[in-house]
């Protein structure tokens, strides 16, 4: 029997669908080079106007900046914003110890204080080993959000990066109680992004959270995801 012919009708050319948020590491990649910062940004409260610039704990909360004015100048921190390398995208997070001084027991990011003669990407790769022994040469440096001002008196600036599975975590017990893993699909939901309060120092405070399983993200580290949100998957 003579062979069928088939009909050959040409495939209308599809554009790429750029609408859905990245979940893949080459996706992310691509639109973490178009939308980070490639400088650390600064968060600046000017008293004599009451203006602010840059995020911090007087997003939710106005009324805060009249304490920042009479504040001392913010101690410089750095967190890594660890985006590991799965088929679909996670992000790393550290349960602190209920033993530490400022944000005890709180969901962070791994991170702290940048010492003397250090750049914020130094600080963060060196503070994840400190305390998750995260080793940097699994992690590749993307850019950096806008810079976090926090209440208690610091200003962070977080390091977006790409981390490679493969590692092999030991967590500092004097600091980090657990880690976890939370999809970047979760976090980058604005359904899961919830507000809300209690009271700090006599007054309501207001603040983003994200509840997680059993985990209870808020304050400074929803604040970040919260602004990688808007940087990254807002148009």
């Amino acid at each position: 029997m003579p062979s069928r012919v088939q009909r050959v009708i040409p495939l209308r050319r599809m554009e790429p669908d750029n609408s859905a948020p990245p979940f893949t590491e080459a996706a992310f990649r691509r639109i973490a080079a178009e939308k980070l910062h490639a400088q650390p940004s600064e968060a600046v409260f000017d008293p004599r106007t009451g203006r602010t610039w840059g995020r911090g704990d007087w997003d939710l909360n106005p009324e805060l900046m009249a304490d920042f004015a009479v504040m001392p100048p913010a101690r410089p921190a750095a967190v890594l914003v660890p985006i590991i390398a799965r088929d679909e995208l996670t992000v790393l997070l550290t349960q602190r110890t209920e033993t530490l001084s400022t944000h005890a027991g709180q969901i962070a990011f791994p991170g702290g204080k940048v010492e003397s003669g250090e750049t914020s990407v130094e600080a963060a790769l060196r503070e994840a080993e400190e305390e998750i022994s995260l080793e940097r040469r699994y992690v590749d440096v993307l850019g950096f959000l806008d810079s976090y001002r926090t209440g208690t008196g610091f200003m962070v600036v977080p390091v977006v990066s790409v981390v490679r599975p493969g590692f092999v975590l030991k967590i500092d017990p004097s600091e980090v109680a657990d880690t976890f893993e939370v999809p970047l699909r979760f976090l980058m939901d604005e359904a899961n992004h919830q507000k809300h309060s209690r009271e700090w120092l006599g007054r309501q405070r207001f603040f983003y959270a994200m509840p997680f399983g059993g985990r209870y993200i808020w304050g400074a580290t929803a604040g970040m995801i919260k602004n990688m949100h808007e940087r990254l998957f807002v148009r």
